[in-house]
């Protein structure tokens, strides 16, 4: 079981976050190289060629200002995405990233729609509401964790600041929302204790023998105690040692 746990917490806190920044750091070190930019590559609302943009934008970043903005934040929820809903968050990825590119493509604006802040919207989304869908109570402390960091980041989902791509966050924030009905996760089971099992009796609780009915405290009597202690019964037994011979 530990195998496993310790299993499951590196391939969240290590694998998957880290080739996601490596992904988009590696796209922006090419351009560097090359001389160039993908910008071209990106969301282009409402036009056939830019539907490739819907695959390929969220690796793509104008200025190292944007990447680094972004890479924090993806790496921090890429790792809670794949640490506590580790059976779908392949699917939340990929799906997520289909519809909200969709959307941007659909409502965006005339120009290149890049970056990975639309997965990092749909990750917070997804992370926000699953937890409070699921009623659990280490999954709703995530969510205010989220809300608590990344609260701030609700507002860029409207048209308040000019060069931010408010459609690939309203696309984000919506495809989470929409993931995190549909999408069913494995949930752990809640801890059942001693007296909420359904063959619990009061009577072999040996706790609940020190209280009586009014629930005040009654100590152990001596005579009790003594009883106890006098139906051990312990007995020894000597072995005579042999006399020695004497020539």
């Amino acid at each position: 079981m530990f195998e496993n746990q310790y299993f499951k917490f590196t391939n969240a806190v290590l694998f998957a976050p880290l080739a996601a920044v490596l992904a988009i750091w590696t796209v922006f070190l090419l351009e560097l190289r090359l001389h160039t930019n993908f910008n071209e590559y990106g969301i282009i609302p409402q036009k056939l060629m830019g539907l490739r943009g819907i695959f390929l934008s969220p690796f793509i970043h104008g200025s190292l200002e944007h990447l680094y903005n972004n890479t924090i934040p993806l790496a921090i929820l890429t790792a809670a995405l794949f640490y506590f809903y580790r059976s779908s968050a392949i699917k939340v990825l990929v799906l997520g990233m289909l519809i909200s590119g969709f959307i941007t493509w659909a409502i965006g604006r005339p120009s290149y729609h890049i970056g990975a802040s639309g997965i990092i919207y749909l990750l917070a989304s997804f992370i926000f509401f699953k937890g409070i869908f699921t009623k659990y109570y280490r999954l709703i402390a995530l969510s205010l964790v989220v809300v608590f960091i990344y609260g701030s980041m609700l507002w860029y989902i409207f048209p308040i600041k000019e060069g931010i791509s408010w459609e690939g966050h309203l696309g984000g924030f919506i495809a989470g929302l929409a993931l995190s009905v549909f999408i069913r996760s494995k949930m752990p089971s809640p801890k059942k204790y001693d007296w909420e099992q359904d063959d619990y009796n009061e009577e072999d609780d040996e706790f609940l023998r020190h209280f009586d009915e009014d629930g005040n405290f009654i100590e152990m009597k001596q005579e009790e105690e003594s009883a106890t202690s006098a139906s051990v019964k312990i007995t020894y037994h000597y072995k005579q040692e042999a006399k020695k011979k004497v020539d």
